[in-house]
């Protein structure tokens, strides 16, 4: 706000912990913003991740204590005290600068367990808080066609689900051991009990990749994490994945291998079964400029070094802040 001189700061300061204004209606306006300036039209790809934002002391009622993604690695974990948020981000190629820049515009407080707990309401877990995060904005945009994005913590039947059933097609990635079955047969007239939610097991992932039989694709992936384009070989077909007590999910999977061993195989699912692999290939990779944008608000906007402690205020200056590294950029 350009105050930070003024001798009675704190006045202007209070816009967040005390002045009556919504944050949810900003954010649409923000999406309304950005869909206008790069989708006027075609699919709108939008990223979902969450971030730790580091905080200590005990009038912060909301922290936890969370693994540290950026300190911890494979074979060491590091512990750490602090917010946990899930930002919403829509992923734009930007002409002038050549790369994908992912846009926050919608990020909500996921307070811990603990927190919750303590002030006797019921904790909502990330997930939940993701697919309101989603809806709303598939609320907000009736009749385009939206895209998620996400990582292998979003992979899970019910949240998948959901979100078909709104209208909204996932790409996040797959275990390689995930249980995929064929469609269920059509069911005979004059047949009693439950119909059947899935037909003959199919064998796993890590099988297809093993096996001699699979029929590999070579394809050209641009942009590939931040290295250009990339010659990929990709297999790929459609299935139902199941779990038991969990909804069925149809979905489409795409196996991936890097021909000169650079990478590990990996597969990633989409549950718009009539998407191109090469398509789902190319708006995955985007996903890495979500990781990007919560670096440079943490090194440039001030994520981190905040001072405030109440709960308005808490819940308003880390999405106030990502929202304006859009208009940084």
């Amino acid at each position: 706000m350009s105050r930070a001189n003024e001798r009675r700061f704190v006045n202007f300061h209070r816009v967040l912990n005390r002045a009556a204004w919504s944050p949810r209606a900003g954010a649409r306006i923000l999406l309304g913003h950005l869909v206008a300036a790069f989708a006027p039209r075609g699919p709108v790809v939008l990223g979902l991740d969450d971030t730790i934002e580091r905080r200590w002391g005990k009038r912060i009622g909301a922290r936890g204590i969370y693994r540290d993604p950026v300190r911890s690695s494979d074979s060491h974990f590091v512990k750490t005290s602090g917010l946990r948020w899930l930002s919403l981000m829509r992923l734009a190629p930007i002409p002038w600068a050549g790369r994908v820049w992912a846009l926050p515009f919608l990020t909500a407080l996921v307070p811990s367990e603990r927190a919750c707990r303590e002030q006797g309401r019921r904790h909502k877990p990330l997930l939940a808080v993701g697919r309101q995060l989603v809806l709303q904005t598939r609320r907000w945009l009736p009749g385009r066609d939206l895209v998620l994005v996400a990582d292998s913590g979003f992979a899970a039947l019910a949240f998948l689900d959901a979100l078909s059933c709104g209208g909204v097609s996932v790409i996040t990635r797959l275990r390689l051991d995930a249980a995929l079955y064929d469609p269920a047969p059509p069911r005979r007239p004059g047949t009693i009990g439950r119909p059947r939610t899935k037909g003959a097991r199919r064998p796993t992932l890590a099988q297809v990749l093993m096996a001699e039989e699979t029929d590999w694709h070579r394809r050209t992936v641009p942009g590939w994490y931040g290295v250009g384009e990339r010659v990929l070989e990709v297999a790929s077909a459609t299935a139902v994945w199941r779990h038991a007590g969990l909804p069925v999910v149809p979905i489409r999977w795409v196996l991936v291998r890097d021909p000169d061993d650079r990478f590990a195989p990996q597969a990633l699912l989409c549950t718009d079964l009539t998407r191109d692999p090469e398509q789902i290939l190319t708006w995955f990779v985007r996903r890495w400029s979500v990781e990007v944008t919560f670096q440079e608000t943490r090194a440039h906007l001030g994520v981190e070094t905040q001072r405030q402690w109440s709960d308005k205020a808490i819940a308003r200056t880390t999405g106030s802040l990502q929202g304006s590294d859009v208009c940084v950029r």
